[in-house]
């Protein structure tokens, strides 16, 4: 665009010493083409200043400014006049390149009626100088514009992107359980976002309430019909029938266990994730239970837990897998059961040893098989620990099982609550 607008400043001046040119020719007594006055230009008249002109008839007349000293351009041909010019670029002195404007015309009858050809030019290394002069001083500022126009941008998208900030923070305290909902106070073009989210957690909250209103249902269902069989075993019993009782007695319990263990999983399958318990006191009341029992009467409990560690699981979940393995605990121990719970770097986790004979290490394996009992004197069904696997693997934990110093050693490891991130 600067080159297009230089070529255009020299068109003009260019133009005025043409008009100039054909405003001062003439002709001497002898017939020869002659300039009444030569363009005031001093530069005109400085050997190789770079500004030329030359005018040439159809004979052998030629002007040309002193600039050109002994050398002569070679001129384009025309092939019409008027008051036109046209642009050239044409060799020049000193093997110079000239941008040249030319205009072809016809004198007046009382100089001699013919044609010539008048011609300006100038160094066209005068023209690029310029353009590189100017383009040299407009890029530093070209740098600079773009430089602040990328800064602005940076600091319009963050500001624009805040608000998803602002959401993916409270999506991560509503996974840690730290807040239900993600709230208001959002631009109106997040605010639509915020609101279908939030309405799809409501959905979700619903269902979760009709999945444990369900599997309440089953149990509630169940249960009176397992009782009906359990007054039918004490029939049995008292009729003399005692092995017909205990295979009854055996298939009521496997099918209550089953029963436990499938409402269990229907109940964690839409466990909350936003679900937070606190370690201690879960702990605190389920022993308090099994305390009350014949064989946890005889026991001594140790618990050793933080009062402020919080794990990300449901409390009736919690309850679940802790009872299960403090009555495998109860059962097998001699004199103590102990709960050991701290926080870890990926979570938290709760040991459950007692002082018992523990298991043979080719057998650990084995107890974490659905159905598989290695205690057939108790009468289970061998779904306890299976149970406590699911609930765990369902809030993102683990179990495992191993023998201590003395007796068996069964620790959870769950998830904590985390603490809001920051965006």
């Amino acid at each position: 665009m600067f080159k297009r607008h230089v070529e255009r400043r020299v068109d003009v001046e260019l133009t005025v010493y043409l008009n100039q040119l054909a405003a001062n020719i003439t002709r001497k007594p002898s017939g020869e083409l002659a300039l009444a006055h030569r363009p005031s230009d001093p530069r005109f008249e400085e050997p190789f200043s770079g500004l030329y002109w030359q005018i040439a008839g159809v004979s052998s007349d030629v002007l040309r400014s002193r600039s050109l000293w002994d050398t002569a351009l070679s001129l384009p041909n025309e092939t019409s006049t008027g008051s036109a010019s046209h642009h050239y670029e044409i060799p020049g002195p000193q093997n110079a390149r000239l941008y040249l404007l030319q205009r072809y015309i016809e004198l007046p009858e009382d100089i001699g009626g013919s044609k010539v050809r008048i011609a300006v030019g100038v160094d066209a290394r005068e023209v690029r100088q310029s353009v590189r002069s100017f383009t040299s001083e407009l890029v530093p500022f070209l740098l600079i514009i773009g430089a602040l126009l990328g800064a602005a941008s940076w600091v319009q998208v963050s500001v624009g992107l805040q608000p998803l900030s602002t959401i993916r923070g409270r999506i991560a305290g509503i996974r840690s359980g730290k807040q239900r909902r993600l709230g208001g106070n959002f631009p109106k073009e997040v605010t639509p976002l915020a609101e279908e989210i939030d309405a799809l957690l409501d959905e979700r909250e619903k269902a979760i309430e009709k999945a444990r209103g369900r599997a309440a249902d089953l149990a509630h269902g169940l249960k009176t019909p397992l009782q009906v069989l359990n007054g039918e075993i004490i029939r049995l019993e008292e009729k003399g029938d005692a092995s017909t009782a205990s295979e009854i007695s055996y298939l009521v319990n496997l099918m209550r266990r089953h029963i436990d263990r499938q409402i269990a999983r229907a109940r964690i399958s839409y466990a909350s994730s936003d679900a937070s318990t606190n370690i201690k006191t879960s702990v605190e009341q389920i022993i308090r239970v099994v305390e009350r029992t014949p064989r946890g009467q005889d026991l001594n409990w140790l618990v050793e837990a933080p009062a402020d560690l919080t794990a990300r699981i449901d409390a009736v979940d919690l309850a679940e897998a802790l009872g299960n393995l403090l009555d495998n605990a109860a059962r097998h121990a001699s004199k103590k059961v102990s709960v050991t719970a701290c926080a870890e770097m990926q979570g938290i986790s709760i040991s459950v040893s007692d002082d018992g004979p523990g298991i043979e290490k080719d057998h650990q394996a084995a107890m974490l098989v659905r159905g598989k009992r290695l205690d057939t004197q108790s009468g289970g069904a061998g779904l306890g620990l299976a149970i406590v696997t699911d609930i765990v693997e369902a809030s993102g934990g683990s179990l495992t099982i191993e023998n201590g110093s003395v007796g068996l050693i069964a620790t959870l490891r769950i998830p904590a609550v985390k603490s809001d991130p920051q965006p």
